[in-house]
């Protein structure tokens, strides 16, 4: 029989960031042979509106979920990684990055349509510059259309996607009343979220990562917690959130995040970066670009040393190449470095 223990779990409302929590939960559960309470609680990003880009980035998303954490309110918070700011925050820490699911990013177009098909002028939509300056470094011709809101009201923001705007396909928590639909020839989302709830039908190209480089840490969470579930001898709940971490994940996403952090970006800035284990080796694919896309600059660097030190350092060395290379004025980033 598994024995209760009084571990909550931190979630925000929407039906991917429960389902992803969820999923993280049961999983600490199984390990633990405990059960997880959850308990939902409503961000600064899920309130306020405007461009994801002028609302303070990625950190709205995770405040609240780590002030309730630090408090001692919740025990376990559940973040997409992207959502994470890169620097660390006091009192608690990343016990643990479960495998990543699919890191690319997911065209959902009318008709079936793919990018090369989409008509010339076409408007698609997403809130984040990343995708907006490397499809328009694809695709100059396109239209790019600020969207923001949950993954249904996303989609509904397609042509013949209206139903998922008001609770289509069972997302529960999606109608957004009076939101605006159908008004787009495609939507760009992460593979990853649509996958989680089971909404692949509504993806008509899966972008290729040597394509459209995704944001640092998309497809994989983060479970944190306190750091004294960690210090010293791991609590129970330490130890379980431990157990479910996948180090070649925690690799990749350690050499993307050393690079944001070095950069001094976030989600405000067109940076993509992947990482990922191959032949004994970890590679970091990254591309910085204008946000308008007219200029793109790309790089790849490898490291046969597989340890988190040195999945560390290459991101921080492929920062220092990119910086010497213009990256920082390419992407906009000169006041980070007073250029």
């Amino acid at each position: 029989m598994v024995a209760k223990a009084p571990y909550t779990v931190g979630t925000r409302g929407s039906a991917l960031a429960m389902t992803q929590s969820k999923m993280a939960a049961d999983s600490v559960a199984e390990a633990g042979g405990f059960e997880l309470g959850m308990v939902t609680v409503k961000t600064e990003g899920d309130v306020l509106t405007g461009p994801l880009s002028q609302m303070g980035g990625t950190g709205v998303f995770a405040a609240t979920l780590r002030t309730r954490l630090l408090e001692g309110a919740v025990d376990l918070a559940v973040h997409s990684l992207k959502d994470l700011p890169s620097a660390p925050c006091p009192g608690l820490v990343i016990g643990a990055t479960p495998e990543r699911e699919d890191p690319r990013d997911a065209l959902c177009a009318r008709d079936g349509l793919t990018l090369d098909a989409l008509p010339t002028g076409a408007r698609v939509g997403t809130g984040s510059p990343r995708r907006a300056a490397q499809l328009l470094a694809l695709r100059p011709d396109l239209t790019i259309v600020d969207i923001r809101g949950n993954v249904g009201t996303r989609l509904a923001r397609v042509a013949g996607n209206e139903a998922y705007g008001v609770g289509g396909a069972g997302l529960h928590g999606e109608k957004k009343l009076g939101a605006i639909t159908g008004d787009c020839d495609a939507v760009i989302l992460a593979a990853s979220g649509l996958k989680r709830l089971n909404l692949e039908e509504t993806i008509t190209e899966y972008l290729p990562t040597d394509r459209v480089v995704p944001a640092p840490g998309q497809g994989s969470l983060a479970l944190e917690v306190r750091e004294g579930e960690l210090d010293g001898e791991p609590t129970p709940l330490g130890s379980a959130v431990t157990a479910v971490d996948h180090l070649p994940t925690r690799l990749a996403v350690t050499a993307e995040r050393a690079l944001l952090r070095r950069l001094e970006a976030g989600c405000a800035a067109p940076i993509g970066a992947y990482a990922y284990i191959e032949e004994d080796q970890l590679t970091l694919d990254i591309c910085v670009a204008a946000t308008d896309g007219s200029e793109t600059l790309r790089q790849t660097l490898t490291t046969d040393k597989l340890t988190l030190e040195a999945a560390a350092a290459l991101g921080v060395r492929a920062a220092e190449q990119l910086l010497e290379q213009g990256a920082a004025s390419l992407a906009g980033l000169e006041t980070a470095f007073g250029n």
